[in-house]
């Protein structure tokens, strides 16, 4: 009897030990930053207070930081990467092989704490490699003290000084940034010019620089009144003293900090209703303003419309930033060139935007789930610009699936499985990460029907937001919803890259009915609306639920009549159907007439006399 009682003890105390190690945690970090900036030779130096707490179940014996800045130097991993591509992003190329010791990039430490002891580390690449003088036990936090050193590149990729349009600073993955530790472990890698992956927490930093500059990110400004530039309540005339200014911001619940400051800068305010202030801040240059004041009701639009659609903006404020190399996501604001046509600006600013949802809320590991973030936000951002820009496309998503379908049959397609600085070649990325990733979202609502997808993203918001999700609690979420099993498309979209294709293979005339075969010929299975059109020109649809759905959807078009036909096993090639007319009454036979099924090869998809 004590025996069995000891047994039954132990096995409960693993099942307790087993579901506390599958439950979510994610780690918390507390940054305390302060630079100085000499805009002369873009050098800083900084001193960076990070208060990490241990969340997971582990004990941790080592640390990792992010120099992103190191990249950009002559034989670094970015370079040789760029170097050794058969179609290299052009705005890298060559560049960084030819950058002179005055352009480069660096980020250097020169002194490491744990709780005020000196600890040891190391710099390999774009990584700093930290061997902690005590482990971290689960539930404790540790204090680490650093000094830091920086050069800012010359502007290549996202980061750096003096871009195309003459912007002085993009300061974006410009500090030594904690790598992320989670359920697989620590997220160290190298930075090859792609993804980022940033642990939560919150942000006090202070930049110094020439009180001409102008400033604008990530956070809150604390200090407006010292600052001005429009920062300030309305008609308040500032007195700068000195050479520098500082300026202090605060930014909770993010999980990066990005600025860009300039001295020619315009300031414009704009309060959305309900909602945050943004900010937009672009060159004094007459041929771009106009553009840019007319951005701003739009950009009120936009936030309008994602808020909607996914869920309540949460943050303070927003910034519309000009400078980068084209258009890039970071906490609370985006950088994007601004000398664009009108439409070409709301659509950088409408993607960049919607992307504070799809990575800055929901913050997916990019670098192995790329296609979460850029794909949903296509899907998402394409959507908002129908409407906000009053297109009036009723298929205004067709472009993204003409990306997939030329990916599919490109002969260079990689599964979304892949990590994202390892695609053969960047047209593959590209097109799998926007084009392929905004498919699945689009053609989940072919499956599951698309007010259950609608559904789903608000929920899927509501209940990760703030948090890391990764590609099956997406999927949990929808088949929560919709109550359809969904593994299978998961698996088959973004683990292989098995294609859809069906295909009428033969309609029989059988006395008083027709009798219709479909075959798929892809090796990816998916559910199948076949409509079928009268000569009296009515319309019915029949629908083949797969199998291992283990539901159906709702009727896409509620006013056209529809049979529910028995389920189709993947297994099985061909189904057949009996439409009880002969088939001298059928005008025309089609497979999806919504063309939201990605359906590789639609010549075979119809039928007609």
């Amino acid at each position: 009897m004590i025996k069995k009682f000891v047994f039954v003890f132990f096995v409960g105390i693993f099942c307790v030990v087993a579901q506390n190690n599958t439950s979510y945690w994610q780690q918390q970090v507390d940054y305390t930053m302060k630079v100085d900036m000499n805009v002369e030779n873009f050098q800083y130096e900084g001193t960076q207070e990070l208060v990490y707490s241990n969340n997971s179940p582990d004990t941790l014996h080592q640390v990792f930081y992010h120099l992103h800045f190191n990249a950009f130097q002559p034989g670094s991993e970015m370079d040789v990467r760029s170097l050794n591509l058969p179609d290299p992003d052009p705005r890298v190329g060559n560049r960084v092989s030819k950058l002179t010791p005055e352009e480069i990039g660096y980020l250097k430490v020169s002194s490491l704490t744990q709780n005020g002891k000196p600890i040891m580390y190391k710099t390999e690449g774009t990584v700093l490699e930290v061997t902690l003088g005590k482990p971290i036990l689960p539930g404790e936090k540790v204090t680490f003290s650093m000094n830091f050193n920086g050069q800012v590149p010359l502007q290549i990729r996202r980061s750096g000084r003096n871009n195309k349009e003459g912007i002085a600073l993009s300061m974006t993955q410009w500090y030594p940034k904690i790598a992320e530790y989670d359920f697989e472990g620590w997220h160290a890698d190298p930075y090859i010019a792609r993804e980022f992956h940033g642990v939560w927490g919150n942000f006090d930093v202070t930049l110094t620089l020439d009180k001409n500059y102008i400033i604008g990110g990530t956070g809150t400004l604390q200090n407006p009144q010292e600052i001005g530039y429009g920062y300030e309540s309305p008609g308040t005339t500032v007195k700068r003293k000195g050479k520098k200014l500082s300026w202090h911001f605060i930014a909770k619940n993010v999980h990066d900090f990005a600025w860009t400051a300039d001295p020619d800068y315009l300031h414009d305010v704009v309060k959305v209703p309900n909602g945050p202030t943004l900010h937009f801040l672009y060159k004094n240059n007459k041929n771009i303003i106009d553009n840019w004041k007319d951005l701003q009701p739009k950009t009120v639009e936009l936030i309008n419309y994602f808020s909607e659609k996914i869920g309540k903006y949460p943050y303070e404020q927003y910034s519309v930033l000009q400078g980068g190399d084209g258009g890039m996501e970071y906490a609370m604001c985006t950088l994007i060139t601004g000398e664009r046509s009108f439409g070409s600006l709301v659509g950088v600013t409408a993607h960049e935007m919607a992307h504070s949802w799809f990575q800055h809320i929901l913050a997916t590991n990019e670098s192995k789930h790329e296609w979460m973030d850029e794909g949903f936000t296509s899907y998402i951002s394409t959507l908002a610009m129908n409407e906000v820009m009053k297109q009036n496309n009723p298929n205004s998503l067709r472009g993204l699936y003409n990306g997939y379908y030329q990916l599919a049959i490109s002969g260079i397609e990689q599964p979304q499985t892949t990590q994202a600085d390892r695609y053969s070649h960047n047209a593959a990325y590209g097109a799998s990460a926007y084009s392929k990733g905004a498919v699945f979202l689009s053609q989940l609502g072919y499956v599951i029907g698309e007010d259950n997808l609608a559904k789903t993203i608000k929920r899927y918001f509501n209940e990760w937001k703030f948090k890391h999700p990764t590609p099956n609690d997406f999927k949990r979420v929808a088949e929560k919803v919709s109550g359809i099993q969904l593994d299978w498309y998961l698996t088959d979209w973004t683990q292989t890259t098995n294609t859809i294709d069906y295909g009428i293979k033969e309609v029989v005339d059988n006395n008083n009915t027709t009798k219709i075969t479909i075959e798929r010929i892809g090796l990816m299975p998916m559910p199948v609306d076949i409509y079928v059109e009268y000569n009296d020109s009515t319309i019915e649809s029949f629908y083949v639920p797969l199998r291992q759905m283990r539901g159906e959807k709702e009727n896409p078009i509620p006013s056209m009549k529809r049979t529910i036909l028995p389920d189709w096993p993947w297994t099985h090639p061909t189904y057949s159907l009996e439409i009880s007319k002969p088939k001298s009454e059928i005008k025309s036979i089609e497979i999806d007439i919504t063309k939201t099924m990605a359906d590789i090869n639609p010549s075979n998809n119809a039928f007609s006399e």
